[in-house]
């Protein structure tokens, strides 16, 4: 057997266990490490398996909202094999990002900061707009900064990035 997919099957499995002990954001880092093993080796999931999986992707997202999962869950799609397995142990997976140097506490200004909390929050430009008194367009230009600063291509790496511990 590929061990990747062995690696698949243990990653969904280790989710799974994760959202039924009621740690919904571990449950979808581990959930988007497995989709993206999944994607390499090109698996499917066992079929007595999917539908817990399904379950507990829908736990998980209920818990954290579907703005702060797809946030957790892209999160977890760039977890390597180690960072993943330590999540499933119980040790703290560093962020990508900050694994890489790159994150850093003085990275963004004081407004950008509050744009990507209510971003990591799920509002949109709008929402966000009327929130903090600026224009829809200014929030625009604030994300496409937060976007630049942090290498980035979308607002739900904003939001893990705001989840992540080191943030």
């Amino acid at each position: 057997m590929d061990d990747r997919v062995a690696r698949f099957y243990l990653l969904d499995g280790f989710g799974c266990h994760a959202a039924l002990s009621g740690q919904p954001r571990v449950a979808a880092q581990l959930l988007g490490a497995a989709d993206t093993v999944r994607t390499e080796a090109g698996a499917n999931a066992m079929p007595f398996l999917a539908s817990q999986v399904t379950e507990a992707r829908e736990s998980a997202a209920t818990a954290l909202g579907a703005a702060r999962f797809a946030a957790e869950f892209e999160a977890g799609r760039h977890l390597d094999w180690d960072a993943a397995l330590a999540l499933a142990l119980g040790k703290p997976a560093q962020a990508p990002l900050a694994a890489s140097g790159q994150a850093g506490a003085g990275l963004l200004g004081k407004r950008e900061a509050e744009v990507a909390r209510l971003v990591a929050d799920g509002l949109t430009n709008k929402e966000i707009g009327a929130r903090l008194f600026i224009s829809e367009r200014t929030v625009d230009s604030h994300v496409r900064s937060i976007l630049n600063k942090l290498g980035f291509n979308s607002r739900a790496q904003i939001a893990a990035w705001i989840a992540s511990p080191d943030n």
